[in-house]
């Protein structure tokens, strides 16, 4: 078997062996990350409507989403007698598979990446632009009208917001001249005289930055975008016939990609693993611990927006995808350009 892992790949018994526990010391604490999140973000939505939230299970409640996933997970799985078994119960897998996919790309620290690829930021957007399969399979593989109509307005939102996402994108990259995330986030050391880590002082950037977020919130089916989920309407949207561990992981996938999401935010706008002041003392704190910060306090951001902000009707969803953020980060698009080439070209 290893002669035949080496002849395969090239590479020895090692190189596996230590990729894999690569992947088990991302995998696993993302896990228990999404687990605590979805902790953090009742604790946030009861502490802006003064309530409780969970204060039960373990000390201050903080075993409650284990325990909700233990609930679900010795719950019985209900196929509906009319739907595709095949896909109804692959979609949820494919959703939280690829939840955790992008992770690969995502730079922890200086060097800390399992795959340091030159294309990082486009294998993010590859990965969630086929997201949006598992919520169509879903929705079509239920035979119900409820979940497919959520499927369908899941699709139409999704692409709507993956465009200006990706132009949001391409202005950030032109400024590392890099479309790996390693080199995006050193390119943001030193801005503002050599004192500021990110680029949100930038006035070019931090428009696109907002623009990014906002549209994160949607490609998340995060309130107030959470349209293919509204409960007013279409009972529980596209997972509606789900139960116990397909709705866990569906559950799963939501808050990994919320998560990564946070993290993309910090790494394009405000310096990853960098301290947000290039100074030195700053530098003593671990890398991991800045980004972890950072991506905390996005999640916070996402827990607060669905706390406190009302739901869109769905064309006021789509007007501000294609009428706004759209011809918006078109505009920055060319206003980068041209500043880089006067700055850069031109003036070089």
């Amino acid at each position: 078997m290893t002669e035949w892992f080496q002849s395969w790949a090239g590479y020895g018994p090692g190189w596996f062996i230590a990729t894999l526990i690569l992947i088990l010391l991302i995998v696993l604490p993302l896990l228990l990350a999404v687990a605590l999140s979805v902790y953090v973000d009742r604790k946030v939505w009861a502490a802006m409507q003064l309530r409780r939230g969970p204060n039960v299970v373990g000390p201050f409640g903080i075993l409650q989403s284990f325990a909700d996933g233990a609930k679900l997970f010795l719950k019985e799985t209900i196929i509906p007698s009319g739907a595709n078994k095949g896909i109804f119960l692959v979609a949820p897998m494919i959703t939280f598979t690829l939840a955790l996919l992008a992770w690969a790309v995502i730079p922890f620290d200086a060097g800390v990446v399992l795959a340091d690829i030159n294309i990082g930021i486009l294998f993010i957007l590859a990965i969630s632009s086929l997201g949006v399969y598992g919520i169509m399979m879903s929705g079509w593989a239920s035979n119900s009208k409820y979940p497919f109509l959520a499927a369908l307005r899941s699709a139409a939102q999704m692409v709507s917001y993956e465009v200006s996402i990706g132009f949001v994108i391409v202005c950030v990259a032109m400024y590392a001249s890099s479309f790996n995330l390693s080199e995006i986030v050193l390119s943001q050391q030193g801005n503002i005289f050599g004192l500021v880590n990110g680029h949100f002082f930038n006035p070019l950037l931090l428009p696109m930055g907002v623009v990014f977020f906002i549209s994160a919130l949607a490609e998340t089916n995060r309130t107030p975008f959470d349209l293919t989920e509204a409960e007013s309407e279409l009972v529980a949207g596209y997972q509606t016939e789900y139960s116990s561990m397909a709705m866990a992981l569906f559950f799963l996938g939501e808050y990994a990609n919320i998560l990564l999401m946070s993290a993309l935010t910090a790494i394009l706008f405000f310096g990853g693993w960098l301290p947000p002041l290039n100074l030195a003392p700053f530098y003593l704190v671990p890398g991991f611990i800045w980004l972890f910060l950072k991506t905390l306090f996005f999640f916070f951001v996402f827990a607060w927006v669905k706390a406190t902000v009302p739901r869109y009707r769905y064309d006021q969803l789509m007007r501000l995808g294609w009428k706004i953020f759209l011809p918006l980060s078109v505009a920055f698009v060319v206003l980068v350009s041209t500043w880089l080439m006067i700055t850069r070209g031109w003036g070089g």
